[in-house]
């Protein structure tokens, strides 16, 4: 990945994902009732109350969705809709260069001969 004419990382595009955190489940519910038994069988979770969303910080994997859907049928909970987002490379690059799209200016001539 290159920011600036400098190379910022390296790697596969999946080892660059995984290096920036990020990635977390989404939860949306249409019964308000729910949404608060949800917010309180995940502690974890951040709560979008105008939305009666929950956002859970989650890898995405297996593994980490099962447990999370094994919390909610413990609590007897249904969402109206699950997603997942895991980071893209636009937000690996935001992350590693802290958003910097500039281009950098090209050196003048004279600059150059130095």
């Amino acid at each position: 990945m290159l920011s600036g004419g400098r190379i910022a990382a390296e790697g596969s595009a999946e080892e660059l994902k995984r290096i920036v955190p990020g990635g977390h489940v989404r939860l949306r519910f249409a019964d308000p009732a729910a949404y608060r038994d949800a917010a309180a069988a995940l502690s974890d979770a951040g709560r979008h109350d105008e939305t009666l969303s929950l956002q859970i910080p989650s890898d995405g994997s297996q593994r980490e969705l099962r447990n999370l859907l094994d919390r909610l049928d413990a609590a007897r909970i249904e969402a109206d809709e699950l997603t997942v987002h895991t980071p893209d490379l636009d937000d690996v690059f935001f992350a590693l260069t802290g958003g910097d799209t500039r281009v950098p200016a090209p050196a003048k001539a004279e600059e150059a001969v130095r």
